[in-house]
């Protein structure tokens, strides 16, 4: 098991995202200055199940990922438990964290996720049965929740109490209800009420768009850190410009364009060159295959570039690494052009 590196005293999580935060894009945020990470949420019966998917999500490269943690989800105290040890028989990772937070109905119609908000009872013995596994292992147990079902049942303060009182060590509010999904605003009035009321590290989750952010709720609450998920997707260098400011008090000018499409092709060209390895890949198919996997990363990404909304249209249609570059030269003469335009015509670009 490689040495896992310490945790600073406020540390920036990578949020765990289904479809999103595979072991790659986790490599690329840790670079970036992520301090912790967590694999997407996988199922602890397609564990039990020796789904060879699933089982694939839990890897990570134990080199360069750590600290890192397994998310698991699901609705049977004995099974999660059993899943849990499964799991760190197999790759040994720092924490197992339980999702209590998932809105998604595929998820909550199973009574996983965000449904045990509502059942605390069950929620109550997923913890202490995940817990009672984990510990001979030596490995912490953590949880992400949700403030609350929906308005009328906010009750996150309770919920990471009874979760401290079960041992979990350590707690992520994400500051929505599971009625909110991810429309509306967090409510960060309720994440301090939480970090108030339990003597465990509290992580704060929800409409981080930059440092400023970080600063003020840091400032403004007790939380032990953050989680940052959705600007990740479009920014992963956010990570390092955070840390920059909680430093000095200062913005790091924007990312040049072309270090932008670096970072963009380098991520493709490495979920490439890791599903074309794979025994079952079949060369050049593979390479379109994982294109259009990258599909929507890609149009996350274009978020706030110059020419968005056209780019997201090519990235709909992309399907090789050369594709990608000719978008990527494209644009950037384009952008260039444009700028020197609205110079030569005394407009802002």
């Amino acid at each position: 098991m490689s040495a896992t590196p310490a945790i600073p005293d406020f540390p920036l999580f990578l949020a765990p995202m289904a479809g999103v935060t595979d072991s790659i894009f986790r490599r690329l945020c840790k670079e970036q200055g992520a301090d912790v990470l967590t694999t997407e949420f996988v199922s602890a019966e397609g564990l039990l199940h020796r789904n060879e998917r699933t089982r694939q999500m839990v890897d990570f490269d134990a080199a360069v990922e750590r600290p890192i943690g397994v998310q698991l989800f699901g609705a049977e105290p004995a099974r999660l438990a059993d899943a849990a040890r499964a799991v760190i028989d197999w790759v040994q990772p720092d924490f197992i964290d339980l999702n209590f937070g998932c809105p998604v109905n595929k998820v909550v119609s199973k009574n996983g996720g965000s449904a045990l908000l509502k059942d605390c009872p069950l929620l109550e013995s997923v913890a202490r049965a995940v817990v009672r596994a984990c510990e001979p292992l030596g490995v912490p147990v953590t949880a992400k929740i949700r403030i609350g079902w929906d308005d009328q049942t906010i009750n996150a303060p309770r919920v990471a109490k009874l979760l401290e009182e079960c041992g979990i060590a350590r707690v992520a509010v994400h500051g929505r209800t599971k009625a909110q999904g991810y429309t509306g605003l967090a409510d960060w009035d309720v994440i301090a009420a939480v970090a108030d009321a339990v003597r465990i590290p509290v992580v704060g989750n929800g409409d981080i768009a930059g440092p400023p952010d970080v600063a003020l709720r840091r400032a403004t609450t007790r939380i032990a850190g953050v989680m940052i998920g959705r600007a990740a997707m479009t920014t992963p260098w956010i990570f390092r410009e955070i840390k920059h400011y909680l430093a000095s008090g200062e913005l790091q000018p924007a990312l040049p364009l072309a270090e932008v499409w670096a970072f963009i092709v380098r991520h493709a060209r490495l979920a490439v060159a890791a599903r074309t390895s794979r025994p079952e890949a079949s060369g050049r198919s593979s390479e379109r295959g994982t294109m259009h996997s990258l599909r929507a990363r890609l149009m996350a990404y274009s978020r706030g570039l110059p020419g968005g909304r056209n780019l997201r249209g090519e990235f709909a249609a992309v399907e090789s690494l050369a594709q990608l570059d000719d978008i990527a030269a494209e644009h950037i003469v384009w952008t260039m052009s444009a700028a020197a335009t609205a110079v030569l015509s005394g407009a802002a670009v």
